[in-house]
């Protein structure tokens, strides 16, 4: 079973987010088809580039074809008070926000999944490292990936949810209207969030 992954934020913004997104490659790849036939858009689907409207579309769209999302959210605010951010500490956190989710969709699918990274964040030799520690928590029963979101549906699709999260989780002008739209979704445990 193929799980999408991508990232919102930062702590530097207030909240790093983590989407990982279980959903089949045939599902995603006809969410993001329909998605962008009906809301006319052309090229990548990422979250910061769409309207409210077309979100709320979205989270439709993410029940109806079968998507389900764990988000790992990760706040400055819940650093210990005086302490100062350590160098690199964005990127422990990404790697400790990726293995939180993943970890947290294992029993779900039999231990056995594809996780597909979106590769845009750091530099490869970064993310290679970040991915073997995935592929090592998997073992033999799966494997890890990097992907550009522009060729994967599945990681666009998580763009969208860790955006739409990553909203929630600071004070943005959007956000009461995002937490409209996701409130009936989350309810419905179709968004998990897990903070760390």
């Amino acid at each position: 079973m193929p799980i999408y992954c991508d990232e919102s934020g930062g702590l530097s913004a207030g909240a790093m987010i983590f989407a990982a997104v279980k959903i089949e490659a045939d599902a995603a790849d006809a969410l993001l088809m329909r998605f962008k036939a009906v809301a006319g858009l052309r090229g990548e689907m990422k979250g910061s580039r769409i309207s409210l409207v077309e979100r709320g579309l979205f989270f439709e769209f993410l029940e109806r074809f079968g998507g389900r999302a764990i988000i790992g959210e990760a706040r400055r605010e819940r650093l210990a008070p005086g302490v100062r951010p350590e160098k690199d500490l964005d990127l422990k956190t990404y790697a400790a926000l990726l293995e939180h989710v993943v970890e947290a969709w294992l029993p779900e699918v039999n231990g056995c999944a594809e996780v597909v990274i979106d590769d845009g964040r750091y530099d490869a030799a970064r993310l290679s490292l970040v991915r073997q520690d995935i592929a090592a928590m998997l073992g033999t029963c799966g494997r890890a990936r990097l992907e550009d979101s522009k060729r994967s549906a599945g990681v666009q699709i998580a763009d969208v949810i860790a955006n739409s999260m990553f909203n929630l989780a600071i004070s943005s002008p959007r956000t009461e209207r995002i937490r409209r739209i996701a409130a009936p979704f989350i309810d419905a445990s179709i968004l998990r969030i897990r903070p760390i």
